[in-house]
C-alpha cells in the first residue's frame, strides 16, 4: 500500500511514543559510522565490510527501541487481520487433460500443499508437492515457476531460498518420485516442450540479466543442458512461453520499449529458433497462435497498439484485425480455437475491459462483444483457462470494495456462475465500504485519476486522515484491488487513496509515455496534485496525509518529499529506488542497462543532468521532512539494501525532519519481502502501526 499528505499535523508536535523524542534529530546512530572521505555514504555498498552489517544492526536496534511502545498496536493490527481472513485456504481446482489440480493452505501454515486427482475419479486425490514441508528446511522460500509436463507425469519447479532471485531447478516423477535438484543459480521461468522430455529454462549473465535459453533432456541424466538462444544486447531480457494451442514455443527478448520473438516448434524443441520479425527500435510486439494463423499485437505505427494477423505460410504478410484507436490501448490477446479474448483499456475512464471475438472458418468475426463489468472502476482479467477449446472462460474480478472472486462465463448461454469468492469475517463487511473516483488537475492541466475508498459512514465525517499510494513507472497499472489488511485502517477512520499518476499504465500507453524519460517529473507533480485534490474535495485532512511507495514507488514518494516536504505528515518507503543516478551509472548492477529506456542512459550529459535533478538522494537538503519509515532487504537484487540505508544516513545527518527517521533492514529476505504469509502480514501490521501513529490514531 502507499500513502501521501500535506501540512504539519498538530499531533506531530507531541513526542513520539514513550520517551524517545530525542530520536527525531538524533545523529548518534550514524555518527560513529561516518567516514569523512565518503560523505555520500557509498561505503555502505561494500557488502563484505563488517561495518556494513554493524551499521544496519545499529539502525535495526534503534528502530526496535523507538517502536517498542507501538508493539501492542502491531499485535492488535496483526491479530485483527487474522480474524478477518480465511486462514485455511483451498485454491480453485483447475482441470488439465488428465488431472485436476488445486492447492490447500492449512490455517497455521505459511505455504500451500499441492494436490491433484484424476479427472474421472475425484476420490483418488494425492499430494504431489508439499511446500510447507520444504520451507521448514529454509529461512526463505519462494517458488519462481511450477509446470507440469504435457503428459502430466513430470513436475518441474524453481526455488529461491535466499530472496536474491537466483533459482534452483527441481524435478519430480509423479505420483511419488523423490524431488531431484537438477541445476542451481538459473532464472525462474520454465517451459515444457510437447515431447514430454525436454525442459527449457533461462540463465543469467554476470549482471543477473536473463540472457539465454537452455534445453535439458530429463531422460538423459548424463547430458549437459544445451543452449537454444542467446541475447548479447545488455538492454534486452529473455523470457519463455508456449502458445495455448501448444504448437509453438516462444522466446521473447525485450527491452523496455523494443521486443523480438523467436519461434520453436513445440514438438521439435531441438529446432533452431526462427525470428518472427527482427527488432526495430521502439517497436514492441507479442505473438499468439491459432492453427493456420499468427496474431501480432504491436505498436508499429500504432502507439496505442493494434492487432494484425498473418498466416503460418506467409508470416511476413500482416493483415489488420483490430485497428489502432486513439481512445483505447490494446494490452493483450489470448487465442482459443474459436477466436480471441482481447484485453483493452479505455483512456478516459482508466478502466480495463475483456472483449470476446469469435471467428468463422474464413477468419471473419461473427461475434464481437465486451464482457460485463461487476462495477467500475474494477479489475477484470482472464483466469486459468488452459484448454484451447474452452468455451467456459474463467474470469477474476475485484475492486476496492469487492473481494476477489472467480466467475465462469459461458460463451454459449451467457450464464455467469460464481466459482469462488474470498470470504471476509468480522464486523466490517465489503458492503460497508464505498469507493469514489475524483480527478486532480496537474501542473500542466492534465486530469489525474484518484481513487478513494473509505467506510461509507465515515465519509460524513470527512475530511479524514488519509493514506495516498502511488507507483508510476514501467507502465504498471494500479487497477483496483481488495485488501483484507487495509480493513484494519479503514475501520479506524482512515481513507485509502491511490494516485494513478503518469508513468503508470492506468490510462493506457500514452499515460505511460507521458511519465518516463524526459517526462518523468510529471509523475511527481501528479502525485502532489492528487494530494491537493483530496484536500480540495473535502475528503482528506490536509494535516494528516501519509505517503507510501515501494520500489519505483519509493522514487515517486522520495522525489515528492524533496519537492514538497511539508505536504506529508509521514512517509513509508519500502525497498525504495532512491539512488537513481548512481545506480544508472553502474552497468554491473542487475537491471541497470535494461533500465536505460525507462530512465535514460546517464552517459549522455543531458540525461545525467535530468536524472540528477530528481534522484531523491541527490536532492536532499535541510528541509522539514516528515517522519520517515524506510524498509530494506539484505538479499534484494533489484533495489540493493544500501539505497534505503544511504537515504537514512543522510536524513539523520541533516537533522531537519519534523519527526523520527527510521530504518529497518530485513536480513533474511529480498525485494518482495518475507516469503511466508504470516511474517509478511506482521511486517504489514508494523508499517500500518507507524502510519496510524503518524495520523494521530495510535490509540484507536
Amino acid at each position: 500500500m502507499n500513502f501521501n499528505e500535506y501540512g504539519t499535523p498538530q499531533h506531530m508536535k507531541a513526542q513520539p511514543p514513550s520517551d524517545n523524542a530525542s530520536l527525531t534529530r538524533d545523529t548518534s546512530p550514524v555518527e560513529s559510522f561516518r567516514r569523512t572521505d565518503d560523505p555520500e555514504w557509498h561505503w555502505l555498498e561494500q557488502r563484505d565490510d563488517p561495518q556494513v552489517e554493524a551499521f544496519l544492526g545499529a539502525a535495526n536496534a534503534r528502530f526496535e527501541h523507538w517502536f517498542a511502545p507501538l508493539e501492542p498496536l502491531v499485535e492488535t493490527l496483526y491479530h485483527g487481520h487474522l480474524a478477518r481472513r480465511e486462514l485455511a485456504v483451498s485454491g480453485l481446482p483447475t482441470p488439465l487433460d488428465h488431472y485436476t489440480y488445486w492447492s490447500e493452505t492449512a490455517a497455521d501454515a505459511d505455504y500451500p500443499v499441492w494436490w491433484r486427482h484424476p479427472n474421472d475419479d475425484p476420490s483418488s486425490a494425492h499430494c504431489f508437492l508439499d511446500l510447507q514441508a520444504r520451507a521448514a528446511e529454509q529461512r526463505f522460500l519462494e517458488v519462481g515457476d511450477m509446470t507440469m509436463s504435457p503428459d502430466e507425469q513430470w513436475l518441474a519447479w524453481t526455488e529461491d531460498t535466499q530472496g536474491d532471485e537466483y533459482f534452483d531447478l527441481y524435478l519430480k516423477r509423479l505420483p511419488d518420485g523423490e524431488p531431484r535438484k537438477l541445476l542451481g543459480e538459473i532464472g525462474s521461468e520454465l517451459t515444457w516442450a510437447e515431447d514430454n522430455r525436454t525442459l527449457l529454462f533461462t540463465r543469467y549473465d554476470m549482471t543477473q540479466r536473463p540472457d539465454s535459453v537452455w534445453r535439458l533432456r530429463i531422460d538423459a541424466t548424463d547430458e549437459e543442458p544445451k543452449q537454444s538462444f542467446h541475447e548479447p544486447d545488455p538492454e534486452f531480457w529473455v523470457g519463455l512461453g508456449k502458445t495455448r494451442s501448444r504448437a509453438w514455443l516462444i522466446i521473447e527478448t525485450a527491452s523496455k520499449d523494443t521486443s523480438e520473438c523467436h519461434l520453436i516448434p513445440a514438438h521439435a524443441p531441438d529446432t533452431p529458433p526462427r525470428c518472427f520479425l527482427p527488432r526495430s527500435n521502439g517497436v514492441e510486439y507479442a505473438i499468439e497462435h491459432r492453427p493456420g494463423y499468427f496474431y501480432v499485437l504491436h505498436n508499429r505505427n500504432a502507439p496505442h497498439f493494434r492487432l494484425d494477423t498473418a498466416s503460418e505460410s506467409a508470416p511476413e504478410d500482416w493483415q489488420p484485425l483490430i485497428a489502432h484507436r486513439r481512445e483505447q490501448t490494446l494490452e493483450g490477446v489470448d487465442a482459443f480455437d474459436w477466436g480471441l479474448v482481447v484485453t483493452e483499456r479505455d483512456h478516459d475512464q482508466a478502466q480495463v475491459h475483456l472483449r470476446v471475438i469469435e471467428l468463422d472458418a474464413g477468419h471473419r468475426p461473427v461475434r464481437d462483444e465486451r464482457l460485463p463489468l461487476p462495477e467500475a472502476p474494477c479489475s477484470l482479467m482472464l483466469g486459468d483457462t488452459p484448454h484451447f477449446d474452452a468455451r467456459k472462460l474463467r474470469l477474476r474480478e475485484e475492486s476496492f470494495t469487492l473481494p476477489v472472486r472467480w466467475i465462469e462465463h459461458d460463451l454459449d448461454s451467457g450464464e455467469r456462475r460464481l466459482l469462488k469468492v474470498q470470504p471476509i469475517h468480522g464486523d466490517l463487511q465489503p458492503e460497508q465500504l464505498v469507493c469514489q473516483r475524483l480527478w486532480a488537475t496537474a501542473h500542466d492541466g492534465e486530469r489525474i485519476p484518484v481513487s478513494v475508498v473509505a467506510l461509507a459512514d465515515r465519509l460524513g465525517q470527512a475530511p479524514l486522515p488519509t493514506l495516498l499510494y502511488g507507483y508510476g513507472a514501467y507502465g504498471e497499472v494500479l487497477d483496483p484491488w481488495f485488501s483484507v489488511a487495509r480493513l484494519e485502517l479503514l475501520a479506524r477512520g482512515v481513507a485509502f487513496a491511490v494516485a494513478h499518476v503518469r508513468g503508470g499504465g492506468d490510462r493506457g500507453e500514452p499515460w505511460y509515455l507521458a511519465g518516463k524519460l524526459e517526462h518523468k517529473e510529471n509523475s511527481f507533480r501528479d502525485f502532489l496534485a492528487a494530494r491537493d485534490a483530496l484536500v480540495e474535495a473535502g475528503l482528506a485532512d490536509g494535516e494528516r496525509i501519509a505517503a507510501y511507495g515501494a520500489s519505483a514507488g519509493g522514487l515517486l514518494v522520495g522525489a515528492s518529499l524533496n519537492l514538497a516536504p511539508e505536504a506529508f505528515c509521514a512517509a513509508v518507503l519500502d525497498v525504495p529506488f532512491v539512488d537513481v543516478l548512481r545506480t544508472m551509472e553502474n552497468p554491473d548492477l542487475p537491471l541497470t542497462t535494461a533500465e536505460y529506456s525507462e530512465w535514460g542512459n546517464p552517459n549522455e550529459p543531458t540525461v545525467r543532468r535530468r536524472i540528477r535533478a530528481y534522484s531523491p538522494l541527490d536532492n536532499l537538503a535541510a528541509l522539514p521532512y516528515p517522519s520517515v519509515f524506510l524498509q530494506g532487504s539484505w538479499h534484494d537484487s533489484r533495489v540493493p539494501y544500501w539505497e534505503p540505508a544511504k537515504l537514512y544516513a543522510r536524513l539523520i545527518e541533516l537533522g531537519s525532519a519534523r519527526g523520527p527517521v527510521l530504518l529497518r533492514t530485513d536480513m533474511t529476505s529480498g525485494h518482495g519481502g518475507a516469503s511466508g504469509r504470516f511474517k509478511a502480514w506482521r511486517d504489514n501490521a508494523r508499517q500500518d502501526a507507524f502510519i496510524l501513529w503518524a495520523l494521530g490514531l495510535a490509540e484507536t
